[in-house]
């Protein structure tokens, strides 16, 4: 079954800054810490990830913390190959038809992708490298970024992606959705890490991780992302059952 957040609105906009210190984030939940990307139970990523997500007039707000001990990154260039390196990747499906969704990356050196998708590549999708979200990112490093030498607790990154991104004439990404979103809308989301280990090292292979495993290694299958429902301000942070949510008839 999908993972499912309740994104909480904030009365006043995040300061991005790459710490999550704003007190906005504060009062917020986080996710459970990703798993594995096929969702195998014995393939547990060595380092935690979680990650926030809020929401205002202007933007969709993630924040996510990154365990590493061992921050690294090579890649500056806009747009270059971003999984190459450590990033963290959002992508939004926000009609959840699994048709012209967005993929927006960070790496540690906050160096970012975006890409608008017709649809997956396995699918014969298209990407539409011309989309320019102009969303805010900010990388804060709990230690020394590309030092061997030392041990770091790792990475947090926040995004703000501006709900005018998506109203692109590139492609119909809402498909008839509000922008901003109502209280009680739902689109489909995922976010996924890739870490690897850096060159020289003992450790071997890459470990991609989601917050809403998918089955496979396929990022791109927003059939099986998971469910982000907005909702208003709290007047105190609890448990809602998701029982009083529409509930989908799938089994992703």
């Amino acid at each position: 079954m999908p993972r499912r957040y309740l994104c909480r609105r904030v009365n006043r906009p995040i300061a991005i800054d790459g710490s999550l210190s704003d007190p906005g984030w504060s009062d917020l939940a986080w996710t459970e810490n990703f798993v594995d990307i096929t969702g195998a139970p014995e393939l547990r990523p060595r380092f935690r990830t979680r990650l926030k997500m809020t929401w205002d007039d202007d933007f969709l707000y993630v924040g996510a913390e990154l365990e590493e001990p061992h921050v690294w990154g090579t890649i500056t260039e806009k747009n270059a190959v971003m999984f190459e390196d450590n990033d963290f990747e959002v992508f939004i499906d926000p009609d959840g038809d699994g048709l012209d969704y967005a993929e927006i990356e960070v790496n540690p050196l906050n160096t970012i992708f975006d890409l608008l998708l017709s649809r997956p590549w396995a699918d014969s999708g298209r990407g539409f490298a011309e989309w320019n979200p102009d969303f805010v990112s900010a990388v804060s490093v709990d230690g020394t970024l590309n030092d061997p030498d030392d041990v770091d607790q790792g990475w947090t990154v926040e995004v703000a992606l501006p709900w005018a991104a998506l109203a692109t004439d590139i492609r119909d990404v809402m498909n008839g959705q509000s922008l901003p979103p109502n209280v009680g809308d739902r689109w489909r989301l995922n976010l996924y890490r890739w870490e690897r280990p850096r060159v020289g090292t003992d450790v071997t292979g890459e470990e991609p991780s989601a917050w809403s495993p998918v089955g496979d290694n396929d990022f791109h299958r927003p059939d099986r992302f998971g469910w982000l429902t907005f909702v208003g301000v709290p007047t105190a942070v609890e448990a809602e059952p998701w029982a009083r949510v529409k509930s989908e008839a799938t089994a992703w």
